[in-house]
């Protein structure tokens, strides 16, 4: 990997910046915060993330990524410049940029991810299917004639997919991830508790006590809002165990998607998995009890990877590293993109 080799996980959350010998130098909530009037940037990053819920008409604070895939080009393409900016000074010349994109993204959105990187002044840009980057990143020898199947859950996809020889043998990408649950705890709040909540206190309460079982010791957390009764602020205490049953379809919709992958899996690489396991990765997979859930359901142990929230962008600078060493086919687990003469 080349000194100014960057890897960039663009994520409907969060965005990290990976740069050999550096390691993870940006970890930024992909959040832009723009004045109506004058169409001026008014923060991007953790400060218009600490806007959301709280601005005046004229300021609006966004996520210009959805579902794992840019949803406001112009926004993201200035969040990006300005979050870039900040470590771009760290490396030498035109960087080789290696952008994550989930494994079901379509050309048009593939194309939108690499003229973001064109616009920061990227001078190759390879794309990397998530799961790949993933696998990867939490210590998965995928280039092996071996099945490797990893679940990774972000904010906005789930990736699920099997890989053997550097390849997506079979894969599903949900539009069901983070962002899910957090509205589901929104929802749950205004029908059981009668409290409307933002989005900024149902990610509290999911970080705090989300669960998909129940906890052999209760825990609580406080959310405050606005009571749907009488209009005026209000405060409840939720606990974990109330917060168990908000996630059931979640649960359900990815466990049907690992066990159709598995059955559409070859014989031989499925036991490769039964032997090694399902590697998690991805925040959504911190959720207490999902990978037991998961693994019982499925009948195969789910295991969450170390820096589980970091595994696609280091898994994405292995793989830019890789690029120029790489002589066997068999290896290469990459796609250049594009390349800016």
């Amino acid at each position: 990997m080349f000194a100014n080799d960057i890897s960039i996980d663009l994520g409907t959350a969060t965005m990290l910046v990976y740069i050999k010998g550096r390691g993870i130098v940006l970890k930024e909530p992909t959040v832009i915060a723009v004045n109506t009037d004058t169409n001026e940037v008014v923060a991007v990053g953790s400060e218009a993330s600490k806007m959301l819920g709280r601005t005046p008409p004229n300021i609006r604070a966004v996520h210009p990524l959805r579902d794992g895939v840019i949803s406001d080009y112009t926004l993201a393409i200035e969040m990006i410049k300005r979050l870039i900016k900040r470590v771009i000074s760290k490396v030498s010349g035109r960087p080789r940029i290696m952008m994550c994109v989930p494994s079901g993204v379509t050309d048009v959105e593939q194309r939108a991810v690499i003229d973001a990187a064109r616009e920061v002044g990227a001078k190759d840009i390879y794309v990397i299917e998530e799961p790949v980057a993933a696998a990867l990143g939490a210590g998965c020898k995928i280039w092996r004639p071996h099945g490797s199947m990893v679940i990774d859950i972000g904010g906005g996809t789930t990736d699920i997919a099997v890989i053997s020889l550097g390849g997506v043998v079979v894969s599903r990408s949900l539009k069901i991830a983070g962002d899910e649950v957090t509205d589901e705890i929104i929802k749950f709040m205004r029908r059981e508790m009668k409290l409307h909540i933002g989005v900024v206190t149902a990610e509290k309460l999911k970080e705090t006590i989300g669960g998909v079982m129940p906890r052999d010791k209760e825990i609580f957390c406080e959310a405050k809002g606005v009571c749907t009764i009488t209009g005026f602020p209000k405060k409840v205490t939720v606990s974990s165990n109330d917060l168990c049953t908000v996630f059931e379809e979640f649960v359900f919709n990815i466990t049907e998607r690992v066990r159709e992958v598995l059955e559409e899996t070859p014989p031989e690489l499925q036991g490769d998995i039964i032997l090694d396991g399902i590697m998690m990765t991805g925040g959504g997979s911190l959720l207490y009890g999902l990978d037991e859930r998961i693994g019982k359901a499925i009948g195969v142990k789910c295991i969450p990877a170390e820096n589980i929230t970091e595994c696609v962008v280091k898994g994405s600078g292995i793989a830019l590293g890789n690029i120029d060493i790489t002589t066997d086919p068999t290896h290469i687990y990459h796609k250049k993109a594009y390349i800016k003469e």
